[in-house]
């Protein structure tokens, strides 16, 4: 099978199982949003630890510890990523599926808005049109909930902050999950502790099979991150910029056909305003990457004309 085609598989299944995460979270009640992510902490760093140990990979810590710079963003990322994963493992068990989806839909303009604020990047005039049809559309999206949509809101941002950290360390993904772990480690197995000596632990009161599932959080949360790692070397951006779709058009899948969370037309407004955007902003980015290639083709040809 050529790379394309398996890294463009890998990317599908992982952004899936990141669409499908809301179906696994309600199966951990009665265990609260805190007490599941400690437990994926503590798991995905078992999980992460196995990979590394079968992949006999271990070099990568000694030069990292020579570079605290990378260590300083990796654990800001790990907080970050904390608030992410606490956000939407409280929404989706409290029924809000729909709202996490959106914030997953525009993370990519929220992205744009800090390449222009951060790092200084100009948009294209329909990049600037995506964008203000996201923010019209989070306007009546906070008129339709009668507040801000916060859990969408966070959502993004995090998630832009993560990603903006993580391509700032420049470090492969089962590398810096396992740093953001460990820095996440002591706090999570603390709260554990607390729990457990308060008898507020769920963990091996439910049964064994409850028990199985919290362990789980950490393996569902390795697996689909090694998949996209597998994906992003083998597929160009703007491949991957078009699979992450993939995952919030599922999460709102479940939310509105399996957790039957209500959708009145004023929402259908707001989330067709925000796909309309997504749409501009797509079919944008796919047009400079085409004009990209095709200037560096034109090049080339000169170049081998000259030469």
């Amino acid at each position: 099978m050529p790379d394309y085609r398996r890294g463009v598989l890998f990317g599908i299944a992982a952004y899936s199982m990141w669409g499908l995460f809301p179906l696994y979270w309600p199966l951990l009640k009665p265990s609260g949003a805190v007490e599941i992510l400690a437990h994926r902490m503590v798991w995905s760093l078992a999980a992460v630890a196995v990979v590394l140990l079968v992949r006999r990979h271990w070099s990568w810590m000694r030069e990292l510890l020579r570079q605290p710079a990378k260590l300083g963003l990796l654990a800001l990322a790990a907080v970050v990523i904390t608030v992410n994963w606490g956000t939407y493992i409280y929404a989706v068990n409290t029924g809000h599926v729909v709202e996490s989806a959106l914030g997953y839909f525009i993370n990519p303009l929220v992205s744009v808005v800090f390449g222009v604020v951060l790092l200084r990047e100009r948009l294209r005039p329909l990049q600037w049109i995506a964008v203000g049809f996201g923010a019209l559309a989070v306007l009546l999206l906070t008129l339709d909930y009668g507040r801000l949509p916060w859990i969408a809101l966070t959502l993004a941002v995090s998630f832009g902050v993560y990603g903006l950290l993580k391509k700032q360390a420049n470090v492969g993904a089962a590398e810096s999950l396992t740093v953001e772990t460990l820095v996440l480690l002591l706090p999570a197995l603390g709260y554990l502790g607390y729990l457990q000596v308060a008898g507020q632990s769920t963990f091996g009161d439910q049964g064994a099979g409850h028990a199985l599932l919290l362990v789980g959080a950490g393996v569902i949360t390795a697996i689909p991150l090694l998949c996209f790692t597998a994906s992003a070397i083998r597929v160009p951006l703007s491949t991957i910029g078009l699979l992450q779709y993939i995952a919030p058009i599922l999460q709102f899948l479940v939310g509105v056909l399996i957790a039957k969370e209500v959708m009145p037309s004023s929402r259908w407004i707001g989330f067709s305003i925000v796909w309309l955007a997504l749409a501009i902003f797509t079919y944008d980015s796919i047009r400079a990457v085409r004009e990209t290639a095709r200037i560096r083709k034109s090049a080339r040809a000169l170049d081998h004309v000259v030469t």
